[in-house]
């Protein structure tokens, strides 16, 4: 997929409110993703959990934990698939086991790889006419390990505006890093943003 499709992805649904989306992939994980929920409860913001769906299996429990809290989730397939390096049917088969496991209309594709064809199909895969790829246009790079947690938080605080879709990560290496409290803080203190989930009307 061309870097205009994936931007227009991302455009259909960032907007110019004075709000910012924070969103978390890879989970739920047993450790990282309680250590997110709580963070997120203590600043009272809501975020979207693209989540795989192995995980969600085997850990339904964090993943009741997440809708219960009123964050909204999303599909990130079942096994954190490329979609580059995959073939089409392997790769919509793999959206529609993770569906068996979560309930909603929002798609991320693991490493934002996705094909023409893949996106184009995403709704039939997932069994629902309002399915939608949401990409992001600030990448916190929580998963570099040659970043450290300051480098990460400036990244996010430096570079997100009004509607931004930000990508962390609520998974082991990610975790480590603990950026979350930094760059968040940062966004609502410094420039006033209130964190929202991201909703399909």
């Amino acid at each position: 997929m061309a870097k205009k499709d994936l931007f227009i992805l991302c455009m259909e649904y960032c907007d110019k409110r004075k709000m910012v989306y924070l969103s978390f992939d890879d989970g739920p994980h047993p450790v990282a993703t309680p250590f997110v929920l709580d963070l997120l409860k203590k600043y009272q913001a809501k975020a979207t959990f693209f989540c795989i769906g192995k995980n969600v299996a085997a850990y339904p429990d964090i993943y009741r934990r997440i809708l219960d809290e009123g964050h909204a989730v999303g599909n990130h397939t079942h096994n954190h698939l490329n979609g580059w390096k995959t073939k089409d049917a392997v790769y919509l088969a793999d959206i529609s086991e993770a569906g068996k496991h979560i309930d909603s209309p929002l798609f991320r594709p693991p490493y934002g790889r996705i094909t023409s064809f893949q996106a184009k199909h995403i709704a039939k895969a997932m069994k629902n006419e309002k399915a939608r790829v949401i990409m992001w246009d600030v990448l916190s790079g929580d998963f570099d390990e040659s970043l450290s947690p300051q480098q990460c938080s400036e990244n996010v605080v430096l570079n997100a505006g009004k509607g931004s879709v930000i990508v962390f990560h609520d998974s082991e290496k990610p975790f480590k890093t603990s950026i979350l409290p930094a760059g968040g803080a940062g966004i609502s203190e410094k420039k006033g943003y209130v964190f929202a989930k991201i909703e399909i009307n």
